[in-house]
């Protein structure tokens, strides 16, 4: 496991908001929880300095992450991260244990690519309009992709991209597939630019209708 995937992190006894606060203001420290698996809970605090710099990697928030809790090391992936409204400090972290041998359901982020090339956006000012940034999938813990690539070079015109039409890594599955076609959400569409031919000849036809109506 790479060091970028590795987190130092401490069991600790003092709870509450007042603790809290004073972990973040007085030591630096993140108060977290680690939770999951057959184990019980377990408060936390990690070094908000550290926990910063790994965040910096996309790859943090999608892969497997060894936590390193009092020396003994536990797979893990991040499930929820808190930061302050007004400040740039986080103030809450959530870690979720995983087995290798067990399905986990997590988001990963989408990533478009071809965009610029295709020939609707690059020829015909078509603008891109992306309905989804992350996906949640289901998959065992050594099938966790870092992301997903979605491809826009082939997109029509007006043409909508759903979940359906991605191509997922083997052993990748979509969570919203899975309860059903009505689940099966857009991801992504080309939309003709405003003031197109088209769209004044539907203005003028709406107009030529009301006018029609007017008269009658």
């Amino acid at each position: 496991m790479s060091d970028d995937l590795n987190l130092n992190a401490q069991s600790r006894d003092d709870l509450g908001k007042g603790a809290s606060r004073r972990l973040r203001r007085l030591a630096g420290l993140v108060p977290g929880i680690l939770y999951g698996g057959r184990k019980k809970p377990v408060n936390i605090t990690v070094s908000h300095k550290e926990l910063v710099k790994k965040l910096e990697d996309e790859a943090f928030f999608s892969r497997i992450v060894t936590l390193v809790v009092d020396g003994k090391a536990e797979d893990v992936i991040l499930k929820d991260l808190q930061r302050h409204p007004a400040k740039a400090q986080l103030v809450h972290v959530d870690f979720m244990r995983v087995s290798k041998t067990k399905l986990l359901n997590t988001n990963v982020p989408l990533h478009f690519i071809n965009a610029e090339s295709n020939p609707n956006v690059k020829l015909h000012g078509g603008q891109v309009h992306e309905n989804l940034m992350q996906l949640e999938i289901s998959c065992l813990p050594g099938d966790l992709p870092e992301f997903i690539e979605v491809d826009l070079g082939e997109l029509d015109m007006g043409q909508v991209l759903h979940i359906s039409d991605l191509e997922l890594p083997k052993g990748v599955s979509s969570v919203a597939l899975a309860q059903g076609e009505d689940y099966d959400q857009p991801v992504a569409v080309i939309n003709k630019p405003r003031g197109t031919s088209e769209d004044e000849d539907e203005e003028s036809t709406e107009e030529t209708s009301e006018n029609e109506n007017d008269s009658e």
